[in-house]
């Protein structure tokens, strides 16, 4: 049976995937005490890369945040197998780092990381409130647009 957070993810057509696998040598979570790092998650769905791209160049804004979304629900997924399957363990998103591969000239990494903020906040409510930090980059692994990774709490 589905938990809270699940739930409210379902009731926004979110089904989370199987947790990404690692594309070098890393580990995709780390728990240290009560904190849960999540690795950096790109937007990969179904195994392909929907975002490639510079934002403000060959990626529009909303299509940033579409992006940061996806690096959003993969974390979640990353959470998930974390905590053996139960999001309700999170007490709260702790930390977003959100990197945008973006021209010279765009100056809208706040905005794009947004799509991934508001995820968190979607699925935890005010849990899900955090720090955080959006970056632009000139590139990013495998070519796209956005990568995120993540802090939380946890029981």
């Amino acid at each position: 049976m589905a938990g809270t957070v699940e739930a409210r993810l379902k009731a926004k057509g979110i089904d989370l995937p199987a947790a990404p696998a690692p594309a070098a040598n890393y580990v995709p979570f780390v728990r240290s005490g009560v904190l849960l790092f999540i690795s950096g998650q790109v937007p990969v769905e179904g195994g392909r890369l929907p975002y490639v791209g510079v934002v403000g160049k060959d990626i529009s804004l909303e299509q940033g945040q579409a992006a940061a979304r996806l690096c959003a629900i993969n974390i979640l997924a990353q959470v998930k197998a974390a905590l053996d399957g139960d999001l309700d363990r999170v007490k709260r998103c702790v930390r977003l780092g959100g990197f945008v591969r973006s021209s010279a000239d765009f100056t809208e990494q706040p905005e794009v990381v947004n799509g991934a903020s508001n995820l968190m906040v979607e699925a935890f409510g005010e849990a899900g409130k955090h720090a955080r930090a959006a970056v632009g980059t000139n590139a990013l692994p495998r070519g796209v647009a956005v990568e995120v990774d993540a802090v939380f709490e946890v029981a």
